[in-house]
């Protein structure tokens, strides 16, 4: 078992990311299934005030953001190809842009009759409507600004137009997929998958791979509830950070983590580890006792409290 749990929900693209990489990496994970939008109690207790899913669990040591989620799938696997910070420049660049601008114009092409129909088979009438004004609110602060409804579908045909140049061989990169696949693959899951569009019934290139992405599918899951999380984090203690992580001047210090796209809630927390690719912020949880954070540095700031 990797102790690996998973807090997410059934329709959130990038935990279909994490799924699927969870799938290609042959890892068992349990499985925490939490609400659309806050308030996330449970989530919170572990994560602090960071409110983006899926977020990420192994004892006391909690992931947020895909991308750290990503790298601990890396380590507990062997496939180093699945962090982000193992690929190439001409990678990091492509999933830079995949993840945001392609992914919101995915999500804004995506809506249709079968995904509101799931939407209505998961969530009640009145979660909808607070769901809408919670991403409407989240659109209105986000720093990154989508290509808008008029310019998504466009833009989504281009990326698959893209998508199907690229694919000369079985993944986007080489024979392997790597963390891009991943990035690419769960802005088109939302729209096919979930939305049943047939925008990209003309690229028989990206049909193919998008079935290959599928057939992973999400390896060996088992269910728990959140609160078997809680008691598993509040059993646990974080695991030791190497020395030279601890170097740093702010090492110490009381500060505020907050992701510098969308969803803009700072974490506090006490700084306790500097590492090359993420920042690691303690913090103390009332029954549960220090849990330690962790955040990649691309995509948020680290400030002073």
């Amino acid at each position: 078992m990797s102790d690996l749990i998973l807090h997410h929900y059934p329709l959130s693209p990038f935990s279909e990311k994490i799924r699927a990489m969870l799938g290609y990496s042959g890892l068992p994970w349990q499985s925490v299934t939490t609400r659309e939008m806050p308030p996330r109690p449970m989530v919170a207790a572990l994560a602090g005030g960071y409110r983006k899913i899926p977020v990420a669990q192994i004892g006391a040591d909690v992931f947020c953001d895909s991308r750290s989620i990503a790298a601990e799938i890396a380590a507990l696997s062997g496939k180093p190809e699945l962090a982000l910070e193992s690929c190439s420049t001409e990678v990091q660049d492509y999933v830079a842009a995949v993840d945001l601008e392609i992914f919101l114009a995915c999500v804004m092409a995506g809506g249709s009759g079968k995904l509101n129909q799931k939407i209505r088979e998961s969530m009640s009438l009145l979660d909808i409507g607070r769901f809408v004004l919670d991403r409407i609110n989240i659109g209105r602060k986000a720093t990154v600004k989508g290509v808008g409804f008029r310019g998504a579908r466009p833009r989504v045909l281009q990326h698959l137009a893209d998508l199907e140049s690229r694919l000369q061989q079985d993944f986007l990169f080489g024979p392997q997929p790597n963390h891009a696949d991943f990035s690419t693959y769960h802005g088109l899951w939302f729209i096919r998958d979930m939305g049943g569009s047939r925008m990209i019934d003309a690229f028989p290139k990206a049909i193919a791979w998008l079935d290959r992405m599928k057939a992973f599918g999400h390896g060996r899951r088992s269910d728990i509830d959140a609160r078997q999380a809680l008691e598993i984090a509040g059993n646990a203690s974080p695991r030791p950070i190497a020395e030279a992580f601890r170097q740093d001047a702010l090492i110490g210090r009381e500060v505020s983590v907050t992701p510098t796209d969308y969803g803009q809630v700072p974490t506090p927390g006490t700084l306790v580890a500097v590492m090359p690719q993420r920042w690691i912020v303690a913090r103390k949880e009332p029954g549960l006792g220090t849990l330690h954070v962790h955040f990649p540095r691309q995509g948020f700031a680290l400030t002073l409290a």
